[in-house]
């Protein structure tokens, strides 16, 4: 844990940055499926609560034997941007013990402006035993940005999704 938080705080440059009023950076950590994954979230907010994941940065140890870097990249980006997605839109709404969404134009996705311009993503090398990567990289991500918007605009998130979050601030 303690090397994959170093890590990502410094491919992140995490603490070293004068950010503005409105940006700021969130740090979280998780462990699953016997794998240690970091991630540091930069966020802008603007005066009127529009909220722009504008980069995350992700340190893992999931053991040295990535055979395909590739594919391994690609899916702890996907996780980041699927629990993005999560995060910010996804709710679904019982009344009268029925869902009330009925297709997608009631359960709104993230779509590509929301996502992130940037993940980076750093694996460790390290003698730690093979584990799994599937699914560690997405529950970081909601801790991480809702740390950076108290960074950014000293509001602290209670629920989600973010939609019922007023993010404004002047």
């Amino acid at each position: 844990m303690k090397h994959v938080l170093q890590h990502v705080a410094e491919k992140a440059e995490w603490g070293k940055k004068s950010l503005p009023k409105g940006q700021g950076q969130g740090i979280a950590f998780h462990f699953s499926h016997l794998g240690y994954i970091a991630q540091v979230a930069e966020v802008t907010v603007s005066k009127d609560g529009k909220l722009k994941v504008d980069r995350v940065v992700v340190a893992t140890d999931i053991g040295s034997q990535i055979v395909n870097l590739s594919g391994a990249e690609n899916q702890v980006q996907g996780s980041v941007i699927d629990g993005l997605g999560a995060l910010m839109f996804q709710q679904l709404d019982i009344q009268q013990g029925r869902i009330v969404e009925s297709n997608f134009h009631q359960y709104p996705m993230i779509r590509i402006d929301d996502a992130p311009t940037q993940v980076d993503v750093h694996f460790l090398k390290t003698n730690y035993p093979v584990t799994g990567l599937g699914e560690p990289a997405l529950p970081p991500l909601a801790p991480a940005v809702c740390n950076a918007i108290f960074a950014a605009i000293g509001i602290r998130v209670r629920q989600l999704p973010l939609l019922k979050t007023d993010l404004s601030w002047s």
